[in-house]
Order: structure tokens, then C-alpha cells, then sequence
């Protein structure tokens, strides 16, 4: 029993870190149908941030995300403008551009770091905590709070603010919210602006835990995709809870199969719900396939 116990845990905490580096991404796949290929670069961009407000202003990387999710909502709006957005006819020159982007970004960061890894100290992520028999880092535990809190504050931005509003008009019928008045293009840019906010607060939280690299940032998306697509496309609870499907079958199946096997089960059920649901386990009957049809 406790070692059941023990793996749920362990798989909560992991899908913590998968659902918040999702939720971003799917904002962002879900309203503008951009596939981007650069959101784990925006991570680990945030996570760069976060070392930065340490080494130069010696902050607790947890204070720093006052400094750097703001700074990575700027940067979402500042990408968008200059180099999606007046590429918004072609949409597949978008994914084009942002795969552009995750070579920019990693080289750029390479270049500047000369490869070197660092790390980010924090005294509250070194701190652990028992739940039972079990020990957990505080670093985690912040992480699926933060989470929780992120799912749930975008919840209701979405529901019951003007933004949030115009936001879910657009991503289920853009040309219908173009009549009644919404200005598209200003919604794509605030909401691309919002998913790499939310990227940074990833960035920032993740920080503490693992070593720096330019290439880090591949070691959380290809899950968060793996999650939009459980989950289903545009939908917060399906972000969610995708993640912390996909954690807890990477903890059984670690333990259970064979850690080196982890990834490849849940890229398993990754693709039986692709052909099964495409939708995703949330998603909305057809919402996948909105955004390319008004498109043509």
C-alpha cells in the first residue's frame, strides 16, 4: 500500500510539472492553431530569467517570477507581432517560424553561455516534507500548487473577463466574433502574450530543480504536446488533468515495465487517443478542427 502511495505521489508531482508547462502551450494551440515549437525554448528562456535575477539581484528564484513572467508576456507579444503575425495567412509558415525560433533561441542562449550549465539555488526548494512515510521535495509541491492556482486563475479569466470572453468567442468561431466586433488579431497577440507568460512561470518554478542547458526546454514539450492531445485541444481542465495523467503513467509504468520505457507508453495512449478521440478526453466534438477550416 505504501508503495502504491508512493507512486501516485511521485506520478501527481511529475504530471504537476507536465500540466504547467501545458496549459500555455495549449492556450496558445488551442485560440491561435499554432503549433509552437518554441514554447519549451520560452521555458527554458524563463528559466535563463531566473538565474539572471539571482546572479544580479540575488533573488530567490520564487521572488523572481514577478520579474520574469512579465518580461516573457512582453516577449510572447513582441514574437507574435513582428514574426507570427504577419504570417497569419500562411499557417504553415507559422510552424515553420517557430520552429525557427527553438534554433534562434537555443543558439543564441548556447552562444552566450558557451554551453555551460547552471543551476539556480533556492533554501525553500531544498526543504522536503512528509506526507506519511513519504518525503517530498517543497519544490514540487509548489509547483503542482502552482498549477492548481494557474488552471484555476485561467479558468476564470476566461469565463468571466472581457479578454477572456473575446478569447473563447475566437477560438470557437473566429469570423463570427470578427462581426460581432472582436478585434482577432489584437486577441491572437494578447493571447500568445498570456501562453508565454504562463511558459515563464513554468521556467521560473522548474528553475530550482533541474541544471540549465540551452536544450532543456526539450525535455518538457514533447510531454506538454503529449498532454494538449490527452487532454484536449483549448481546454484548461484537459491541460490539467492530462498532466497528471501522463505523470502517473510514466510512475507506474517506471516501476511497473521499465524506466526506460516510460516516455514510450504514454506516447502510446498519446496515439490511441489521437485515433480514438481526437478531440482529447475534454475537448469538444470538432474543436480540433475550427481554427484550419475558417482558415481555407
Amino acid at each position: 500500500m505504501d508503495t502504491l502511495l508512493h507512486i501516485v505521489v511521485v506520478g501527481l508531482l511529475v504530471g504537476g510539472i507536465y500540466g504547467l508547462v501545458a496549459i500555455g502551450l495549449n492556450l496558445i494551440f488551442g485560440v491561435i492553431r499554432i503549433v509552437n515549437f518554441a514554447h519549451g525554448e520560452l521555458v527554458m528562456l524563463a528559466m535563463y530569467g531566473a538565474y539572471l535575477c539571482h546572479a544580479t539581484l540575488g533573488l530567490d528564484p520564487y521572488v523572481s517570477v514577478f520579474i520574469v513572467v512579465p518580461a516573457m508576456f512582453v516577449l510572447g507579444v513582441i514574437v507574435h507581432r513582428l514574426i507570427l503575425q504577419p504570417l497569419h495567412a500562411e499557417s504553415s509558415m507559422q510552424i515553420f517560424a517557430t520552429f525557427g525560433l527553438l534554433i534562434l533561441f537555443q543558439n543564441v542562449v548556447l552562444a552566450v553561455t558557451r554551453g555551460e550549465g547552471y543551476s539556480v539555488p533556492s533554501k525553500l526548494a531544498g526543504l522536503t516534507l512528509g506526507i506519511g512515510d513519504i518525503r517530498v521535495t517543497v519544490s514540487r509541491l509548489v509547483i503542482f500548487a502552482a498549477v492548481t492556482l494557474a488552471a484555476i486563475a485561467l479558468h476564470l479569466f476566461l469565463q468571466r473577463t472581457m479578454i477572456g470572453k473575446s478569447i473563447r468567442a475566437v477560438t470557437q468561431d473566429r469570423q463570427a466574433a470578427r462581426l460581432m466586433g472582436i478585434n482577432v488579431e489584437r486577441t491572437f497577440v494578447i493571447t500568445f502574450g498570456i501562453g508565454s507568460a504562463l511558459a515563464g512561470l513554468a521556467g521560473v518554478l522548474l528553475s530550482p530543480i533541474y541544471t540549465l542547458s540551452p536544450g532543456i526546454g526539450g525535455n518538457f514539450v514533447l510531454a506538454a504536446f503529449a498532454v494538449v492531445v490527452l487532454g484536449g485541444l483549448g481546454s484548461v481542465a484537459g491541460a490539467y488533468f492530462g498532466g497528471m495523467i501522463v505523470g502517473l503513467v510514466e510512475a507506474f509504468a517506471g516501476f511497473y515495465i521499465d524506466p526506460e520505457l516510460k516516455q514510450a507508453i504514454w506516447f502510446l495512449i498519446f496515439l490511441a487517443v489521437l485515433v480514438i478521440r481526437p478531440t482529447g478526453l475534454f475537448g469538444q466534438v470538432g474543436a480540433e478542427e475550427v481554427g484550419f477550416r475558417e482558415q481555407g
